[in-house]
């Protein structure tokens, strides 16, 4: 067989089930020898859209996607989407056909464009070579990285053998190793000696899903701690008595109470960044600090930290556990302040004054009002912007694969492409791409892929016709405004022409539209174009602007 099928083949042998691509001719035969070995393909409008429904599909599924793209323009085009999923080690390979010779008009240099995004790089080499690159690539990426597997166009036409896989994410992996028993009796000692201990779980923790949930929480239950996460990890203890949701930026006005107060912060899988310590200010002088974090390079990467302790992040706080007495310490778990968090720990129970009038709605009201409406099995996926902070935080997500956030490289309009991944990694839920005008209308094609598959997908647009954190960053120091505000634009319309329902809301009431179609047959997507009110900046921005 050609060496284009049988990478193809090799790869739905290692377990490869659902790709995503637009289809040319250098990557047309891999692709079709992925569709003949068994696996799904998903064609997407523009290369950039198929990158992030790969990214996102591989996060919620918890498994390796296939992104398939032609040669040169192909691979620029998704570069973006390949930036984010490798920031935040989504397990993704990347089949890019390859045009080697330097004077093909679709030469780049592959190799420097997948390290310039931080992808590693691997190149089919020869016939020979072919299966055994395409297994390595597979192996790299199911331990959490995105591979950029280079497929040259005079080596995808030789032909070869096509071998047996057997187990190709074992193959050539070493057991990793259990962590530092010293590091795990003073992280104990710690928990020891802390009266106010927080745990904050990242995107680390979020990988190993709900067996990280359950070690966490057995731990924090035997020490008395509250349970925090990082953006990346939203949903990870939901339904816990004692899980503040989301600590950052985002974070309620309890949640930064709380974590201001503690005296002791265990980073689980979470590297601490400016945006989860709101710039360090979270964490008050004195706290002490732990990471944990199967990398050790990330250890202290964004603040000092008093312990670090490399490992993964369920087979250490296993080993802390047993490392502790039996006995079951209070910590700060009280009565009073369990009631506090059941009553308090939302954004939603705090009280604001709606802004809402003049033909636009306030995107609080909108957001818990939506939440109010929606089942509770759902996806969120969130784009970036002003906005982001609303849907992040009033709609509730079942667990952590109930939340996609595609943000490590804060690009906007990632969020529609998410959603669609999304959906098709949990088809039993229902998908909610919340995103601003600027980022819906720089992805609007996807909503063709969409409609194509048939998802029940809702579609939520925070549209006030601006790239409102720009308006709300400048705007206050009397800078001009006209190259970040738009006409307003009927994106319902947009919708429909696409082949959605279509609905827009201006207040509270206009959202019976969003009941309708949930009662209905859901054979369609639903594009919601709500004219939000932007009076100010969104709290989490506002926060962030502090920082500068």
């Amino acid at each position: 067989m050609l060496v284009a099928s049988a990478v193809g083949e090799t790869l739905v042998k290692a377990g490869v089930e659902l790709a995503f691509g637009v289809v040319g001719s250098g990557n047309f035969h891999a692709t079709n020898a992925l569709v003949a070995a068994g696996a799904r393909f998903v064609p997407a409008a523009h290369e950039g859209g198929a990158a992030t429904m790969a990214d996102a599909y591989a996060r919620v599924a918890g498994k390796v996607a296939v992104l398939s793209l032609h040669q040169g323009p192909g691979v620029t085009n998704a570069l973006t989407g390949i930036a984010e999923a490798a920031k935040s080690r989504t397990p993704v390979v990347v089949l890019a056909a390859e045009a080697t010779a330097p004077h093909s008009n679709f030469h780049i240099d592959l190799a420097g464009a997948a390290s310039a995004v931080g992808a590693d790089f691997i190149r089919v080499r020869a016939a020979e070579s072919a299966v055994h690159d395409t297994v390595t690539a597979y192996r790299v990426a199911a331990r959490g990285r995105t591979v950029v597997l280079g497929l040259p166009l005079d080596v995808q036409a030789m032909k070869t053998e096509a071998a047996v896989v057997t187990d190709p994410a074992a193959e050539g992996a070493q057991p990793a190793p259990g962590p530092d028993a010293t590091r795990v009796g003073q992280l104990a000692e710690a928990l020891l000696a802390a009266r106010r201990p927080v745990f904050i779980a990242g995107r680390g923790a979020a990988r190993r899903g709900d067996a990280a949930r359950a070690a966490l929480t057995r731990l924090a239950d035997r020490c008395g701690a509250l349970l925090a996460v990082s953006a990346a990890a939203k949903g990870l203890f939901a339904g816990d008595p004692w899980y503040l949701d989301i600590c950052g930026g985002f974070a309620t006005p309890l949640a930064a109470e709380l974590v201001s107060e503690s005296d002791l912060v265990v980073a689980w899988g979470s590297t601490l960044n400016m945006w989860t310590t709101r710039h360090g200010r979270l964490i008050s002088p004195g706290t002490r600090v732990v990471q944990v974090d199967q990398d050790p390079a990330a250890i202290g990467r964004h603040r000092p930290v008093d312990l670090g302790v490399p490992g993964d992040v369920v087979a250490v706080a296993d080993a802390v556990l047993a490392h502790l007495s039996d006995e079951q310490r209070t910590g700060w778990r009280e009565p009073a302040l369990r009631e506090r968090i059941a009553t308090e720990g939302r954004w939603r129970d705090v009280s604001y004054v709606d802004e809402g009038g003049g033909g636009r709605i306030d995107p609080r009201t909108l957001s818990a009002a939506l939440d109010d409406l929606l089942p509770e099995q759902r996806t969120v996926a969130v784009d970036s912007g002003n906005f982001m902070g609303y849907p992040s935080m009033y709609l509730a997500v079942p667990d952590v694969a109930g939340f996609c956030f595609t943000q490590a490289y804060q690009s906007i309009g990632l969020g529609l492409a998410s959603a669609i991944g999304a959906a098709l990694a949990r088809p039993d839920r229902l998908p909610v791409a919340a995103l601003g005008d600027g980022g819906f209308l720089m992805s609007v094609a996807e909503l063709t892929t969409a409609v194509r598959l048939g998802l029940p997908l809702l579609v939520v647009v925070y549209n006030d016709a601006a790239y409102g954190a720009e308006v709300h960053h400048f705007g206050p120091d009397g800078h001009r405004l006209d190259t970040v505000t738009f006409p307003d634009t009927d994106l319902a319309a947009i919708g429909r022409g696409f082949g959605c329902a279509g609905l827009t809301v201006r207040a509270a009431a206009d959202l019976a539209g969003v009941r309708d179609w949930l009662s209905g047959p859901r054979d369609r997507p639903l594009l919601v174009d709500a004219k939000v009110s932007a009076a100010r900046g969104s709290w989490w921005l506002a926060e962030a602007f502090r920082g500068h």
